[in-house]
């Protein structure tokens, strides 16, 4: 686990030399086709070598849930070990790893016209005032989401709305999932020393994706016909921004700021999840001389978490 451009992928790539390991990808952004440089998916050369289950397995068009992230996850996961192999499941999704590890709590189905109120009120209050409204429901839930999350906070509001009870009460209503009775668990989380190398890392890796053809990328999706801006492919972080900025909505350097900006607040969101996450193991991605550490050195320390 870990946030944003913090080298999981290449430390899982590294691991997956040295002990019987399958990759599983825990990435919502990763499970769409078609969505390759924008989301640092491996490269076609890269999965050759190191294989990762729940790539590529759905169409832009379509929607993929933590749900059916938990059950794609443990069917692949089932398959691994019966080979006699070790599942090693690397992403930034928490959300997916939570679902994992804890199951999934009862929800209503979604309310169309309820949806349609709440984006209608969104348009005219903008979204941080539905986080103050949320906040007063549900200050737990509230305190993990940025006031900008449109996706969390509309499905907040709209389980409480037919539901009666937060999403927090929900949570905490449902059972316990006994993975860990079915595996021997072992949580390791990369996480930066100094934030700003972060940030500067996310900077660079987005100016490399725009020279690499992310912009074609998205035009390529633009021209098929049938996606538009509030498909959660589309709304993934640096997508959304490109998609904007195709449709005249922003210029290029705003374009470049919004999408580094919107990466950003997604490792702070994925950093404030780990710093509350239980039984992990944490690997430094910067010394104390604030240089990035080599994948080699992160390995050494993973394989003696690992054991």
């Amino acid at each position: 686990m870990g946030p944003t451009a913090s080298g999981k992928t290449d430390l899982a790539m590294a691991i997956s030399e040295h002990l019987p390991v399958e990759l599983i990808s825990v990435d919502s952004a990763l499970v769409y086709r078609g969505l390759d440089i924008g989301s640092a998916k491996p490269t076609p050369e890269e999965l050759a070598r190191y294989p990762h289950r729940l790539i590529d397995i759905c169409d832009p068009s379509e929607s993929y849930s933590a749900g059916r992230f938990r059950e794609d996850a443990l069917a692949a996961m089932a398959e691994i070990s019966a080979a006699g192999r070790i599942p090693l499941l690397v992403g930034g999704t928490m959300l997916y790893f939570r679902a994992l590890l804890h199951g999934m709590a009862e929800m209503p189905e979604a309310d169309p016209a309820f949806r349609a109120e709440i984006e209608a009120r969104a348009a005219r209050e903008g979204w941080p005032a539905l986080h103050r409204e949320l906040a007063e429901i549900d200050p737990e839930l509230a305190a993990e989401l940025h006031p900008n999350h449109s996706v969390r906070i509309e499905r907040a509001l709209e389980v409480y709305h037919l539901s009666g009870k937060t999403m927090s009460q929900l949570r905490a209503e449902q059972q316990r999932d006994a993975l860990v009775d079915k595996y021997q668990l072992q949580q390791l989380a990369i996480l930066p020393r100094d934030r700003a190398i972060l940030h500067e890392r996310i900077a660079r890796r987005f100016e490399r994706m725009l020279a690499g053809g992310f912009i074609q990328e998205v035009e390529a999706l633009r021209a098929r016909g049938d996606l538009h801006e509030d498909l959660p492919a589309i709304r993934a972080v640096g997508y959304r921004q490109v998609w904007q900025y195709l449709a005249g909505e922003l210029d290029y350097p705003q374009m470049v700021d919004a999408g580094v900006a919107a990466t950003r607040q997604l490792a702070k969101r994925q950093l404030t999840w780990l710093r509350r996450w239980p039984d992990v193991s944490c690997i430094y991605a910067q010394d104390d001389g604030g240089k990035i550490r080599k994948i080699d050195e992160m390995l050494t320390e993973a394989l003696k978490f690992l054991g």
